[in-house]
């Protein structure tokens, strides 16, 4: 099978709520991460096969095919095709997989995975509130089979974390302390300039303006969400706005194009768990993708998983025993945000770079999904 290659990887900063990247237009945030990878790798503008873009609650400035506008925003070739893809929280990481499938099969050799969200803008769950005057208070209203299967709607993201944190007998303060060595990796990243390489300023933005210098005594202070009580907005993602972007191309583009390969996709795989625990998949994900690729996770020299929750990302620690010492060393979306459709290859960018820092040869991405799923991609430093 012909092999998907990384050239390029990069992303904007991470624009907190209300900060420096709210007032920018989706597709003028998505276009910013376009056309720094056109202008970057000297590939005329026409000769990509295909832009596919995450985003997720694809209304207002982010409806209407989100991937063909920032292309077109980005003031870039029209004859050059987009598409939005959601597969919730990995929707940019199932990006890649799709350009790297593309590529794979012979019938692309030049594509840009990515994504976009604004979520100042457009909050999580927009779409699912602005559907609320047509009678579908979210997306299973009035499904049979939805109700004879589960029963009801499933619980919140913050229920099925607080279900992960009692399963497995994590404690509030372990939460947290999780919690804050999140931001205090992030912090130490963005001060010694491990970010730099990956970012592309933006609107007077050069770095993340999520990370917070935060202490144990103000997380406990901190009121429980919707019903929890070890579940508070110290052990979850940060919402922001931010877009990311990579450039995944056949050997027949390297040659053309004079092109210089940062990494190989090594594998791609999606698997599922039950959808009412929601936010386990990456355990069993994790498993069947090494089971795929004859690997273990010895052979991994870092891994980012999605911090959409601390316990999410302590369960998967658990129950793999890989050490936390090589996981999310840069810190995770508890300090550096969660724009949804742009998260995918965001952690990718920053897996990426860090192998280069490194020396790192394998990494491993995973991520937890809306509906109980999860990506798993390794890529091969080369």
């Amino acid at each position: 099978m012909a092999e998907a290659y990384i050239v390029d990887a990069i992303r904007t900063p991470t624009g907190r709520r209300k900060g420096g990247l709210a007032h920018i237009h989706a597709a003028d945030l998505g276009a910013h991460v376009l056309k720094a990878i056109v202008e970057r790798n000297g590939i005329p503008d026409a000769d990509y096969d295909d832009v596919i873009f995450g985003a997720v609650d694809t209304i207002g400035p982010l409806a209407g095919d989100i991937a063909r506008t920032c292309w077109l925003a980005a003031g870039l070739d029209d004859a050059v095709p987009g598409t939005t893809i959601d597969r919730q929280c990995g929707s940019s990481q199932q990006a890649v997989h799709f350009a790297a499938q593309a590529v794979m099969s012979g019938t692309q050799d030049v594509v840009i995975a990515g994504g976009v969200q604004t979520m100042t803008q457009i909050p999580i769950s927009s779409a699912m509130i602005a559907a609320e005057p047509m009678g579908f208070s979210d997306p299973f209203t009035g499904s049979t089979g939805w109700v004879e299967r589960y029963g009801s709607t499933p619980p919140t993201q913050f229920n099925s974390a607080q279900m992960i944190a009692d399963k497995w007998q994590l404690s509030r303060k372990e939460l947290e302390v999780f919690s804050l060595e999140s931001h205090r990796r992030a912090l130490t990243a963005i001060e010694s300039g491990r970010f730099e390489r990956e970012i592309v300023p933006l609107a007077g933005v050069t770095t993340d303006e999520t990370p917070r210098n935060t202490t144990l005594e103000k997380m406990a202070e901190l009121e429980p969400l919707f019903g929890c009580d070890k579940v508070t907005a110290g052990v979850a993602s940060q919402t922001c706005d931010a877009a990311s972007a990579m450039l995944i191309v056949s050997e027949k583009a390297l040659k053309q194009y004079g092109l210089k390969p940062r990494a190989r996709i090594h594998h791609i795989s999606v698997r599922a768990e039950d959808p009412i625990w929601m936010l386990t998949a990456p355990i069993r994900a994790t498993q069947y993708a090494l089971d795929k690729a004859g690997m273990t996770l010895d052979e991994i020299d870092l891994v980012e998983i999605n911090e959409a929750f601390a316990s999410v990302a302590m369960a998967w620690l658990k129950e793999t025993g890989y050490p936390h010492e090589k996981t999310n060393v840069n810190g995770g979306a508890i300090a550096l945000g969660h724009p949804l459709g742009a998260t995918g290859t965001k952690l990718m960018t920053t897996l990426l770079h860090e192998l280069e820092r490194t020396g790192g040869r394998y990494g491993l991405q995973t991520m937890c999904e809306g509906g109980g799923q999860a990506n798993v991609t390794i890529i091969e430093r080369i």
